[in-house]
């Protein structure tokens, strides 16, 4: 898991072999069965500490998740991991994967010009590029690829997950999930997942996934996590998705410092005050996995 990550940057042929031969000695641990019962605790007991987020947590109107990365094996914790909610720009993640996915299957050419779509939709949620992407694969081919068991994103017994049912412009068709009739949504859980599998190299394959990772690199929307990243960790590198649509608030990052900050961090509400509640989320559930040692610091490394 961690030689992957730092894979990032170099050429992909050379990272695909570090990844390849990481894949065939490690013990692979899907996160469904990585729930760590001291962590979900700490978890639970840190938000609701918090008065108005434990409202939104019991109302199922705020929904987190947390994949501590910095041991052998990854710890899992989360509060309405599976409660579906609107997430806005968010669930533009799982354009990423169709188009990478139509790539892969030779459905859809690659193209500089898809590749600068592709960056502009996630690093500054483009929404005329998050269109043109659509167009372009097709909201069905999406929709199929969600709910593929080879990657599970969307699951009804499960009560959903991650969906793309709507282009992000006004026209054009409105296709709810099957379970909650949601056109943008997504899950804690299956954007941890998402999240992952990429750091793992095992969405489509270890290449797709380098270069997924590249194109949600660099954030260029300072706020919400981000923003708290910025003087708390500004050497880390981030990975991220966020999404805002009038009380809908949703942020997703992968952070990587260099000594404990290790981690994924996904948080969904539904509050007019969603933004500045994911500000204060983020440092708050830092300090549920610092080490004792930059406990009460603004460690950056």
């Amino acid at each position: 898991m961690k030689k992957y990550l730092l894979c990032v940057g170099l050429l992909l042929p050379a990272c695909e072999a570090v990844v390849a031969q990481e894949l065939a000695t490690e013990d692979w641990q899907p996160l469904y069965q990585s729930v760590d019962a001291e962590l979900q605790a700490q978890l639970d007991a840190r938000l609701k500490e918090n008065r108005e987020w434990a409202r939104l947590i019991s109302s199922k109107k705020m929904a987190i998740g947390l994949v501590d990365l910095s041991g052998e094996t990854p710890r899992f914790a989360r509060v309405n991991g599976d409660k579906m909610m609107y997430a806005a720009s968010l669930p533009k993640i799982a354009i990423l994967l169709g188009v990478y996915a139509s790539f892969e299957d030779g459905s859809l050419k690659e193209t500089p010009e898809i590749h600068q779509d592709l960056a502009d939709m996630i690093r500054v949620s483009s929404n005329s590029a998050a269109t043109r992407l659509i167009d372009q694969v097709g909201m069905k081919k999406i929709q199929a690829v969600l709910k593929d068991p080879q990657y599970g994103f969307y699951e009804e017994k499960r009560g959903g997950g991650l969906w793309l049912g709507k282009r992000y412009a006004k026209a054009g068709p409105r296709i709810g999930d099957p379970v909650n009739n949601i056109s943008h949504g997504a899950t804690a859980t299956q954007v941890c997942r998402f999240f992952y599998l990429l750091s793992e190299g095992r969405l489509i394959s270890p290449e797709r996934s380098a270069q997924m990772l590249a194109d949600l690199s660099d954030p260029k929307l300072h706020h919400k996590f981000v923003s708290q990243l910025d003087e708390r960790a500004p050497q880390a590198r981030v990975f991220r998705k966020s999404g805002t649509w009038q009380q809908w608030h949703s942020d997703a990052v992968m952070v990587r410092g260099t000594r404990w900050r290790d981690y994924i961090l996904v948080g969904l509400i539904e509050s007019e005050n969603g933004e500045a509640i994911l500000r204060q989320v983020l440092p708050a559930i830092e300090g549920l996995i610092i080490p004792e040692e930059f406990a009460g610091t603004l460690e950056t490394n």
